[in-house]
């Protein structure tokens, strides 16, 4: 009867962590460029109390064996990285990636942040910042007398100024092996892992990495009416689960009660 007990509070406290990451799903879904994350179960050990294919005879054997559950267990929270819906904004400094990669950070520390939030801000001398402040790689400098910012799809930077188009820079792409590798560390920043691998850096439109767009904003992949479902799923399942703690419980109270 313990079985049981404990079986049912480890469903419980897995479908717990899944609303928790329901939760923060739907709590980001108007982050630009926030990627939604999902939990992966697996079942636990199990009990043998009779195995299969054990001799029931000198001529036949058992075709199934008794094997007991112990619950479940979550094993990672996963991100989805399939593409946000756009949004337009107008913004010369809004951008957004059609396809692969993500856009390079460099953190006050001197170490590389990697986003899919193209939401870009120019600061005081005219560097291509986030709204944090951090600096995009590779550096961006837009002139002071700059009147218009055109971004290409290949990543390149020009800008009129004093009457003449000019080239400021390029644009530089980071991809992992493993994206779903990479480190949540909070204001829409991934860092690299060992499960993701080193970054592959190169220019937009590559082998291998998307395109550029301006203007442009990738919103979240957090698709309401589904985390909603998801929601309620895990609700039920939350509830079954406190129910056959308490059917145990009642079960062992019978036996206790017991008399001859």
């Amino acid at each position: 009867m313990l079985r049981a007990l404990w079986s049912a509070a480890t469903g419980m406290y897995a479908q717990q962590l899944r609303v928790d990451t329901l939760a923060n799903n739907l709590a980001n879904v108007n982050t630009v460029g926030f990627k939604k994350m999902r939990v992966d179960f697996q079942d636990l050990f199990y009990q043998t109390v009779a195995p299969a294919g054990a001799r029931t005879t000198s001529q036949s054997e058992t075709t199934t064996g008794i094997q007991i559950g112990m619950g479940t267990r979550p094993v990672a929270t996963q991100k989805i990285f399939l593409q946000g819906e756009y949004e337009s904004t107008e913004n010369p400094l809004d951008m957004v990636i059609e396809g692969a990669g993500f856009f390079q950070v460099t953190m006050p520390d001197g170490t590389i942040a990697y986003t899919r939030a193209g939401d870009f801000k120019k600061n005081a001398d005219g560097m291509l910042v986030t709204s944090d402040g951090y600096y995009l790689e590779p550096s961006i400098v837009i002139p002071e007398n700059a009147s218009e910012v055109h971004v290409g799809s290949d990543g390149t930077i020009s800008v009129r100024a004093g009457g003449e188009i000019q080239t400021i820079g390029t644009m530089e792409l980071a991809r992992f092996v493993n994206p779903a590798g990479l480190m949540n560390i909070g204001r829409n920043l991934f860092v690299a892992t060992a499960a993701s691998g080193d970054a592959i850096v190169g220019t937009p439109g590559t082998e291998g990495f998307g395109t550029l767009a301006q203007g442009v904003l990738e919103m979240s992949n957090v698709k309401v009416v589904e985390e909603m479902v998801n929601m309620i799923t895990a609700q039920r399942a939350y509830e079954i689960n406190s129910k056959v703690i308490k059917t145990a419980d009642d079960m062992i109270a019978l036996a206790n009660n017991m008399v001859r």
